[in-house]
């Protein structure tokens, strides 16, 4: 059965592994690499520092682009970023994580900013351009 929509972006990162996430700096493009995602009730999940300039850039325009890499395809997601408005996810998410508790803790004072794409589109294309899938969120 082949998956849909959410399920196959989710599939797609997990085999690519490292994902990039693009942001705006003012008139500057930033690229940072990103490991974390999670697909919870259809729709994909990810987390920054709010202490980072990621989440400063996020927002101030919430417009980013996902990208990640599978041999010869590549996949765009780009939409904006909505974040939780409770931190109850991201503490989860952090407690599931022991990489996650060194980071993000009392001590430090950094907390995990959980958020997912709104009005987003997902496609996957081969290396010539083509878009050989494409979903709407």
């Amino acid at each position: 059965m082949a998956l849909e929509g959410a399920e196959r972006v989710e599939e797609f990162m997990t085999e690519a592994q490292v994902f990039f996430l693009a942001t705006v700096d003012g008139d500057k493009p930033k690229n940072r690499p990103l490991g974390f995602h999670l697909l919870k009730d259809g729709k994909i999940y990810f987390g920054v520092g709010d202490h980072k300039d990621v989440y400063n850039q996020m927002d101030e325009n919430p417009n980013v682009e996902i990208v990640a890499l599978v041999e010869t395809d590549f996949l765009r997601y780009y939409g904006k970023a909505v974040f939780e408005e409770t931190d109850d996810f991201a503490n989860a998410v952090v407690a599931e994580s022991e990489f996650l508790q060194s980071i993000y803790n009392d001590e430090t004072g950094f907390k995990l900013a959980i958020f997912h794409l709104e009005e987003a589109t997902a496609e996957i294309r081969d290396i010539t351009g083509k878009i050989n899938e494409s979903y709407n969120f």
